[in-house]
């Protein structure tokens, strides 16, 4: 089984996924998505989203990970797919799941899921420019306002030769909204010849085995759930359990000095607050301390707030 950290548009960064792979043994972390839209990118951008191009495409704890591209022009995917490979990247993901307005209304992300011709084209065009020994894979959902669409999106997409496919097991309109529907994955599990990793809805460890059966994949993608149990990957592969509340406000003191370090602080209140709210899925203790600091907006207001929370457990 792998153990994968998916990509969280504003919320998976580079530091967040140094944290995450220190705790978890995960075999791959994906970026943020690198928005492709009618030029090649310049080397810092790809920096800048990745800025683990600068040691191997590693994080600190050796996980490699993976550069997510996203789009719709096949050219324009394929040009920056080979940018990215030339900086040092170890693999392309190509973004067909995010259910974005934004994202969507400019036919990006999941808006492309009703187009399997479309698909094909950015799969072949993409998988051509990369190097052979490079993986390129792909995220999907089941659909875009119906779950009707994952097998031939899936089918095109392996017909266009990539990698593997991780399967965010909801449609477009489905949101986040539970359940997760896993027994749609096995359908696409079946049919294929490529790797298929399920994602979707996996909180725990017993939802991992759960996931697993239902889709009969092997591998799994883990996102929320990574953010509100912090060692989540640990308890599904280890058997570990969960962490305490006081670990978890150590490690959110970890994460405000490496927010404010690598951000300079620019980011940290809306930071520390979203991630807080993922928590609170997890830990009751969150809750308090979110009512705690969420009128506060300056960095060194919230820092001092964690320090008092973690000298009085």
């Amino acid at each position: 089984m792998r153990l994968i950290l998916a990509p969280m548009e504003g919320v998976l960064d580079h530091l967040m996924r140094d944290l995450l792979t220190r705790l978890n043994p995960f075999d791959l972390c994906v970026t943020e998505f690198v928005r492709v839209v009618d030029m090649r990118l310049p080397p810092r951008v790809f920096h800048r989203l990745c800025p683990e191009l600068h040691q191997g495409c590693k994080t600190a704890s050796g996980t490699p990970v993976r550069i997510q591209l996203l789009g719709q022009s096949p050219e324009w995917l394929a040009e920056n797919a080979d940018q990215a490979c030339r900086l040092g990247a170890e693999g392309i993901d190509l973004n067909f799941g995010c259910p974005a307005k934004t994202v969507n209304k400019h036919r990006g992300g999941a808006a492309l899921l009703a187009d399997s011709e479309q698909l094909y084209r950015i799969g072949k065009a993409v998988r051509a420019a990369v190097p052979a020994h490079l993986p390129v894979s792909a995220k999907i959902r089941l659909g875009l306002e119906e779950r009707d669409s994952y097998l031939e999106n899936s089918q095109a997409l392996a017909d266009a030769g990539i990698s593997e496919l991780a399967v965010h097991a909801r449609s477009k309109k489905d949101g986040y909204r539970p359940p997760a529907y896993w027994p749609l994955v096995a359908d696409i599990q079946k049919r294929l010849a490529i790797p298929v990793i399920v994602n979707g809805e996996i909180w725990n460890a017993d939802q991992a085995t759960q996931a697993k059966k239902q889709s009969g994949c092997e591998d799994i993608m883990l996102g929320r759930g990574a953010l509100a149990l912090p060692n989540l990957g640990a308890t599904i592969r280890h058997g570990n359990d969960a962490m305490s509340w006081h670990e978890v406000v150590t490690l959110l003191l970890d994460y405000s000095a490496l927010e404010v370090e690598g951000n300079k602080a620019v980011y940290y209140p809306n930071r520390i607050k979203q991630w807080l709210n993922y928590l609170k899925l997890q830990y009751p203790e969150a809750r308090e301390l979110f009512a705690d600091i969420r009128t506060l907006k300056h960095t060194d207001d919230i820092r001092r707030e964690l320090a008092k929370q973690a000298s009085q457990l």
